[in-house]
């Protein structure tokens, strides 16, 4: 954002979101808050739709949320196919946005598994630990649900996030594992400390890589 017309176009674009309550926007920061309940993912192609782009750089309260990059193991160019993002908004309440990208159309079974053993991808997942309702994916290879799971995400760190297409077996699922992410404030980072590169150039890769929202 670089202009007042740019606050206004974000302004009108998330005030169109089902969910949010409030938000706020610093135009000097280039950052936008908001408050509700709304799928992260809805928020940032709201915001992706006005031509800008967006990073999440926090949801929830300290050490209440959690993401699971979901790849698939088959060998592709771009093996990144989705994104589960977790926040707990209680005791034994959670919200789980799943965004699925670059996949054949179909109906995809998500579920928490017990293990993050992800050497050979989901078949070394372990037992079934919560099942959720299906996601359809659309002629576009892309598909999105926010659900939510009577779980917490202390419980769930370092398990994993599997996704399986409904005629396919555990060997082609997408799996990834569970891991810590930041809360509400707790990341203002500008340059990744393994990489060296700025969060967009982090950004850009991960979109090369398969990551779309």
């Amino acid at each position: 954002m670089t202009c007042e017309s740019c606050v206004d176009s974000v302004k009108k674009a998330l005030g169109e979101v089902p969910g949010l309550e409030r938000f706020d926007i610093d135009l000097n920061k280039k950052l936008v808050s908001v408050t509700g309940i709304a799928a992260p993912s809805t928020i940032i192609q709201a915001i992706q739709d006005t031509g800008r782009e967006a990073i999440i750089r926090g949801t929830g309260k300290p050490n209440s949320a959690a993401v699971a990059i979901l790849e698939t193991f088959r060998g592709e160019a771009e093996p990144v196919k989705g994104l589960a993002r977790m926040v707990s908004i209680g005791d034994n309440k959670l919200l789980v946005d799943i965004t699925l990208s670059g996949l054949p159309t179909g109906t995809y079974k998500p579920s928490f598994r017990a293990s993050g053993n992800i050497s050979k991808g989901a078949l070394t997942t372990g037992d079934s630990l919560f099942k959720f309702e299906d996601v359809k994916v659309d002629q576009t290879g892309s598909g999105q649900s926010f659900q939510s799971a009577p779980m917490n995400v202390a419980d769930l760190i370092g398990r994993s996030f599997v996704v399986v297409e409904e005629k396919q077996e555990l060997k082609d699922a997408l799996a990834g594992v569970i891991a810590r992410s930041a809360g509400v404030w707790e990341n203002d980072k500008q340059v990744c400390s393994c990489s060296g590169k700025t969060v967009w150039q982090e950004r850009q890769d991960a979109h090369a890589h398969g990551l779309k929202v």
